[in-house]
């Protein structure tokens, strides 16, 4: 059974005939085209997994198959060979699209070992795609029951044209939710801006938002047309709208309701038509009964209020997560990390995340610089997720412990009733019973054996 499909392009036929027994030898199934000419025959014929070409070939060179290569679908990987090789060159295919790149004479154990990685990383990348594949919302991934309640809940409200108010942790993801909102609502062919209130000066603010006419105070040698103007016709994303100033918060509760804003310095009211969407990590019925946020905004946003849900309540999304961020710093790092052992894995289920996926994609993000190996471990991992997802310690047996527990069924007597009881009322779902139990599916399956169940 052959491993894979390659296209050898090498017009030096004694080095064509040598690389096509070595890769034959190794059960690859290998097509060979002596020009550039050639193998546009050949990939139209076939899609290969790998192109292994020369840079120099009769009437072009193999640099100039790379968009054509790389414009199929499934695009092959694609490994450029040269008797020229310098630096410039290998620079010029890497960012052309090139997978990798060797300059004979080289070793052949070397090419055979580089074939093997190209194709893997490969493969991986289509059975990550192919994973991904119906469990994306827009730019959102996940499976878990959250998560596809959320999704409903986004196409639901898109719809409407009143403002949205976006609740959830820091880190969960609200940007993202505001844009899929943005890109379900009819507004998706206009603007779609994000500003962060707590990231600007209060006293740029009102200018930030509303714009100014020109001379309004010293310096504004030019009139601004601010964001909600620039948002007209789209969506403008207000994050962190608990940190708005309240004489601010009532001028964006006018444009709500009037449709119309004053620019600072202007006697004019100018009409807009933009849609808000406000995102806090905060308590706002909190800050209102403190008196830092206006109670008639906050009704007026909370008539459609989405809640993201931490990535702790998604435990079904956390693997598909880690796997995706994976994926993408191996494509800016090169790095040929095959993926996260179990331990770790189980690691990622046990920690509570209290920066959501944000945090897990920074963790993921330094396990691959740390890790020399194919595979990630726990100690690739930041300290405190090693602290905080270690298992409580046993702690030890008193004297009257002992005689409550000759009076008790044993626990492990206990824990195999209640996995039954779980197993018969989620029907058999293992999944389902696992995130009830608060348990990976692994360690369930691992209970299951160790109890015969």
């Amino acid at each position: 059974m052959p491993k894979a499909s390659i296209l050898l392009i090498e017009d030096d036929a004694a080095l064509a005939e040598l690389l096509q027994e070595e890769l034959e030898a190794e059960s690859y199934r290998v097509r060979h085209a002596g020009s550039a000419e050639q193998a546009r025959v050949e990939l139209a014929r076939e899609v290969p997994d790998l192109v292994i070409s020369d840079v120099r070939l009769p009437g072009a060179d193999g640099l100039s198959l790379l968009p054509l290569v790389k414009g199929l679908a499934p695009a092959p990987a694609m490994l450029i060979i040269t008797a020229f090789g310098t630096v410039s060159q290998a620079v010029a295919a890497l960012k052309a699209g090139a997978d990798d790149f060797l300059t004979k004479p080289f070793d052949m154990d070397h090419c055979l070992l580089t074939v093997a990685r190209l194709l893997e990383h490969r493969g991986l990348k289509q059975q990550l795609e192919r994973v991904l594949k119906g469990e994306r919302f827009h730019d959102i991934l996940g499976q878990s029951l959250p998560m596809r309640r959320l999704f409903q809940q986004i196409r639901q409200v898109a719809g409407a044209e009143g403002p949205v108010l976006v609740l959830g942790e820091s880190g969960t993801g609200k940007e993202l939710v505001a844009r899929a909102l943005h890109r379900e609502s009819g507004r998706a062919g206009g603007p779609f801006l994000a500003v962060n209130c707590a990231g600007i000066p209060g006293e740029l603010l009102e200018s930030e938002f509303f714009g100014h006419a020109s001379g309004a105070f010293t310096g504004a040698s030019k009139a601004r047309t601010g964001l909600l103007r620039e948002a007209d016709g789209g969506t403008l994303l207000l994050d962190e709208i608990g940190e708005m100033p309240l004489e601010l918060q009532a001028k964006l509760l006018r444009v709500l309701q009037e449709g119309t804003l004053r620019p600072v310095g202007s006697d004019r009211e100018i009409r807009v038509d933009v849609r808000i969407i406000a995102a806090t990590h905060r308590d706002l019925e909190q800050k209102v009964a403190e008196g830092s946020f206006r109670e008639d905004l906050f009704y007026r946003l909370e008539t459609f209020s989405l809640r993201v849900p931490p990535l702790r309540e998604r435990g079904e999304d956390i693997e598909r997560l880690a796997q995706l961020f994976l994926q993408q710093g191996r494509e800016r790092s090169g790095k040929a990390v095959r993926g996260f052992g179990p331990d770790c894995l189980e690691l990622f289920h046990r920690y509570p995340f209290p920066g959501n996926v944000r945090e897990l994609q920074n963790a993921v993000e330094r396990a691959l610089v740390f890790c020399e190996e194919e595979w990630i471990q726990p100690g690739h991992l930041p300290a405190r997720m090693l602290k905080a997802g270690a298992e409580p310690p046993v702690p030890a047996v008193t004297d009257w412990q002992d005689r409550v527990r000759e009076q008790l069924p044993p626990l492990s007597e206990l824990q195999r009733d209640y996995m039954r009881y779980v197993l018969q009322q989620t029907k058999g779902n293992k999944q389902r019973a696992a995130e009830i139990l608060g348990v990976t599916r692994r360690t369930l399956y691992r209970w299951l054996e160790q109890e015969g169940v």
